[in-house]
């Protein structure tokens, strides 16, 4: 039988519109999904606490803001006690501090982040004629037993005592390892950081103090304990014990710009390439 013109064109028509349909079916892949992108780091990091960890929380602010463009990081120091008391009444993001937390602040839902290992010297004036000192020399000059160089070993000289308020964690520090409970002195000169307790040393005859290891540098003398002379590897082996930890807390878990700022502060790569040089030990290395 013969076909029409008209019949073969609809024929070929509904040959075509079923190929169509067919390619428009379900047998097509569904596009995908593009890749969502990384939420940026944005905001304000504040921090406050403890001189002694200055040297080394200002490079890590350095690092951390070039790597996070949007976000800030404000570093102020304070004290320990400061920076435990701040970051409990909410003022700031995170308390630097180089003492366990108080007693009265263990309610407030704290959390503490151990940052880097934190040894302590003693310093004196250039022009004192004293190498070491022993653990006991030590407490009856900061608590005022021994006023005079000649008393340990050195000439006859006034000693003045040079150190931290009560509210620094160096102080507090120190009270714990090495007076271990014996109360300092009344009669002493009180600084407010770690700089200017070794400048006012620098420039004071007979004078001896307590500074964190950063800031020791040759414009003082760095004295022994038991004969021990400072340095990182003897704080590790456990023969210099004048040490303590950079912590850090925050009110409850850290997140977001925080946290990041923590966990890269307390990464392998800032500590290794950021904490010996500046004076500290690497928490890695702590045991």
């Amino acid at each position: 039988m013969k076909l029409s013109r008209k019949m073969l064109a609809g024929a070929l028509a509904m040959v075509l519109g079923v190929s169509l349909v067919a390619g428009c079916g379900g047998s097509k892949e569904a596009p995908k999904e593009a890749p969502k992108a990384q939420t940026e780091l944005s905001g304000t990091v504040t921090a406050s606490g403890s001189t002694a960890l200055l040297p080394f929380l200002k490079p890590a602010q350095e690092e951390f803001q070039k790597k996070n463009a949007k976000v800030t990081v404000n570093i102020a120091g304070g004290g320990s006690f400061t920076g435990q008391n701040q970051v409990a009444a909410g003022s700031v993001n995170i308390g630097n501090s180089d003492v366990p937390l108080q007693d009265s602040l263990k309610d407030k839902g704290l959390v503490e982040t151990k940052l880097v290992g934190i040894p302590f010297v003693f310093i004196t004036n250039t022009d004192v004629a004293v190498e070491t000192l022993t653990q006991q020399q030590y407490v009856d000059i900061f608590t005022g037993k021994v006023t005079n160089w000649k008393e340990v070993g050195g000439k006859d000289q006034k000693i003045t005592l040079i150190h931290r308020a009560k509210s620094s964690g160096s102080r507090g520090a120190i009270a714990e390892i090495v007076l271990k409970g014996a109360a300092f002195t009344d009669n002493a000169v009180i600084q407010d950081s770690n700089g200017a307790v070794r400048a006012a040393i620098a420039s004071t005859p007979g004078a001896i103090g307590y500074v964190d290891a950063a800031y020791a540098d040759q414009s003082v003398k760095t004295l022994a304990y038991n004969g021990v002379k400072y340095s990182i590897n003897d704080v590790v082996s456990g023969k210099y014990p004048v040490f303590t930890y950079g912590r850090m807390y925050t009110k409850g878990e850290p997140t977001g710009a925080i946290k990041a700022f923590i966990d890269y502060a307390t990464s392998k790569e800032f500590q290794e390439a950021y904490a010996e040089k500046n004076g500290f030990v690497p928490i890695t290395k702590m045991k």
